[in-house]
């Protein structure tokens, strides 16, 4: 069969045996059903009227109440003008102005963590036109600054003893609601909730107790899942901020599908709505489909994508997107399972982005670094550097520390496979040096890993739009079958 996968601005294309396997997220295996256009003000309304586990927003907030409201940036969620960031918030203002709460004490927050700080342009995208005109012009449409000293405030450590930092302007509001979005995450499961404030409000010190090799590298984190260390982290210091706020965050929470449409509304306290969302969202997220374990996985890297322009060709970024499907795919992957994968793999490292980078590569290459966590000692000095986080704070570029939690995740690729192709690569010796091998076609990379690694006649798994998509965290039909459930548990067969 004749299949295209992404490949630089386009496709490549690959001939493999008929006897292969195609999923693509919402196609193979439709999604739940979505919440229809017309229906969606009356969910919105719904959800509002009843939250989980604490009073709705007209109980909470009168005349002279401060509220952040504080949203995801664009990595994830959609954009549409019917998405969960744009609809929830038309509605939590609507119940906010009916309890007397002035515009002037409104303020919304970009959740962007380490991630760049979001431009004019991301703003009016995410907010669409009319709250953009609304907001904008009167400041009350920031930024996360997470090297801002003056707006971030220490709030001491968890019981665990890991650090917690927190945005300011969030602390000190008398209504802190985060928007967040149920989508399959490959760091602890899902998005949204108490991951949402866990990384997106708070520094780099704080994001360095679990985006590490010490909580990466365990056996809980892969394959992804919603009870490694990782999410008890995540739990822990949302609540630690919490504790210290005196009150809770207002929580609204959407489970979305492949084409970030509505399936289901949540409101309320994260500690009691979570678990209920990610019932829902497990059904289109953790899919039940292999009837055999896959010796190879094929899939394609555009050369933008999640992260922004140069995802699929920086060298370390491709490493994190490499393993981000390892994580989500573990559980029908084989013991000695190989993955091809297409990349321009052209030297494009987008330096205004991830300015950092280059400079992490070249040290790879040098000083005993033999495996990407050798480089974790180096998380400080880069996460330091002045340079690099002026470029973070007003060129919007990542914060260096970034970089590190990609390398965290980098490694879990080569601890999970046989070996790494990188197809059509234009600039090889890039993809070389992160210990991946480099054909120029696929079928030639097919025949080298036959040889090798999986036999004649391997089990293979065909991914298009794996980087396009949504995607899922695949599982074995029978559940039983899996190494690991969604929640962490091992099969008493699988150890």
């Amino acid at each position: 069969m004749r299949l295209e996968f992404e490949y630089g601005h386009g496709t490549m294309q690959a001939e493999l045996p008929d006897s292969t396997d195609i999923f693509i997220p919402g196609e193979t295996v439709k999604d739940p059903a979505y919440i229809p256009e017309d229906k969606l003000k009356e969910a919105y309304l719904e959800s509002l009227a009843n939250p989980i586990g604490m009073p709705r927003l007209s109980e909470l907030a009168h005349k002279g109440t401060t509220v952040t409201i504080i949203v995801p940036d664009r990595v994830k969620g959609g954009e549409q003008p019917t998405s969960h960031r744009k609809l929830s918030i038309a509605y939590i203002l609507e119940e906010l102005y009916g309890a007397g709460v002035e515009k002037k004490d409104i303020l919304f927050i970009i959740s962007n963590g380490l991630h760049p700080r979001s431009t004019e342009a991301d703003a009016k995208a995410l907010f669409g036109q009319k709250l953009y005109d609304e907001f904008w012009h009167t400041g009350q449409i920031i930024s996360h600054d997470s090297e801002d000293q003056e707006h971030m405030v220490d709030l001491g450590v968890t019981d665990r003893g890991d650090p917690v930092y927190m945005n300011k302007f969030v602390y000190d509001s008398d209504l802190p609601i985060l928007i967040g979005h149920v989508q399959g995450n490959p760091y602890g499961g899902y998005s949204g909730g108490y991951k949402h404030s866990a990384t997106g409000i708070t520094n780099w010190k704080s994001i360095a107790s679990h985006h590490v090799p010490s909580v990466m590298h365990r056996k809980d984190f892969t394959p992804v899942n919603g009870g490694s260390l990782m999410r008890h982290k995540f739990d822990e210091i949302s609540m630690h901020m919490e504790k210290k706020m005196g009150h809770p965050f207002f929580c609204c929470d959407a489970v979305l599908d492949t084409n970030s449409r509505q399936i289901a509304i949540f409101s309320g306290y994260a500690k009691e709505m979570m678990p209920l969302s990610w019932k829902v969202a497990d059904k289109r997220t953790y899919v039940h489909w292999a009837e055999k374990k896959y010796d190879v996985l094929v899939f394609g890297m555009p050369q933008k994508f999640h992260y922004g322009d140069g995802m699929g060709t920086n060298p370390i970024m491709m490493m994190q997107a490499l393993s981000a499907q390892v994580l989500r795919f573990k559980r029908v992957m084989s013991e000695n399972c190989v993955i091809l994968c297409s990349s321009l793999c052209n030297g494009f490292f987008h330096d205004e982005r991830w300015p950092y980078l280059r400079e992490m590569y070249e040290l790879f290459q040098h000083d005993y670094m033999n495996t990407l966590p050798d480089m974790n000692r180096y998380g400080e000095y880069f996460a330091t550097n002045k340079e690099y986080i002026r470029k973070y704070r007003f060129t919007n570029a990542f914060h260096p520390f970034h970089g590190f939690s990609m390398i965290s995740c980098g490694h879990i690729a080569e601890m999970n496979t046989s070996a790494i192709y990188i197809v059509g690569a234009q600039e090889p010796g890039y993809a070389r040096g992160m210990g991946l091998k480099t054909r120029a076609t696929f079928e030639e990379a097919l025949e080298d890993a036959k040889k090798k690694f999986v036999g004649q006649e391997p089990n293979i798994l065909a991914l298009p739009m794996t980087f396009k998509k949504a995607s899922v965290h695949l599982c074995m039909k029978n559940p039983e079958e899996d190494c690991m459930d969604a929640y962490g548990h091992c099969h008493p067969c699988m150890g």
